[in-house]
């Protein structure tokens, strides 16, 4: 069956003001998206765009997922392929902070950005924020348990997992603020340290 042109083009629109969104709303934050902004950087136009989406909220939550998806695809995915245990937590860990440091995002981290924009605001953004955010912490937890529970690992995985998380997100946060690489660096340290006691 042949695709209709304009689905692919209204795709491909899509995508486009999509990988644009995530890039502004990591510096601007998910508030900072406006359709016409969008329409107007990428030189569309703001009904197109705005039959895209239909809101900004709309946008700001397709926003979320797209971030998402390139999230999983430089973190969860490649750490996936390392065996269990701990060289998959070593790897979570070092993607994530390989994907902070590269500026995947011009902002830094994607979600720890926006969760400190929308931590204390109730609604579908937040809850969207929230369940993101929550399902990568609750990945480095998994992956903790089970180098714990393959012996790797001497530790509560419950505090390590958390220990770990608070060691990438205190990176990402000073390397933003601060500039420079000297925050990944101590980072590393850090967690090599940690998963060598």
């Amino acid at each position: 069956m042949p695709v209709d042109g304009r689905l692919a083009r209204g795709d491909a629109t899509r995508r486009l003001v999509l990988r644009r969104a995530v890039d502004v709303a990591s510096v601007d934050g998910l508030a900072g998206l406006s359709l016409g902004r969008l329409a107007t950087e990428l030189e569309l136009s703001k009904s197109g765009v705005f039959a895209l989406f239909g809101s900004k909220e709309e946008l700001q939550l397709a926003t979320i997922d797209a971030a998402l998806a390139i999230f999983r695809s430089h973190v969860v995915t490649p750490a996936l392929e390392v065996p269990p245990g701990l060289p998959r937590l070593r790897a979570v860990c070092e993607k994530w902070l390989d994907y902070s440091e590269r500026r995947v995002f011009p902002g830094g981290c994607f979600f720890f950005n926006v969760g400190a924009e929308f931590d204390a605001r109730p609604g579908r953004v937040h809850d969207a924020v929230a369940s993101a955010s929550g399902a990568f912490a609750e990945f480095v937890r998994a992956t903790a348990r089970e180098a714990v529970a393959m012996g790797h690992v001497a530790a509560d995985p419950e505090v390590l997992a958390f220990e770990l998380h608070a060691l990438g997100r205190a990176a990402n946060a000073d390397a933003v603020l601060n500039g420079g690489t000297q925050a990944y660096a101590l980072a590393r340290r850090a967690i090599h340290a940690r998963l060598a006691g």
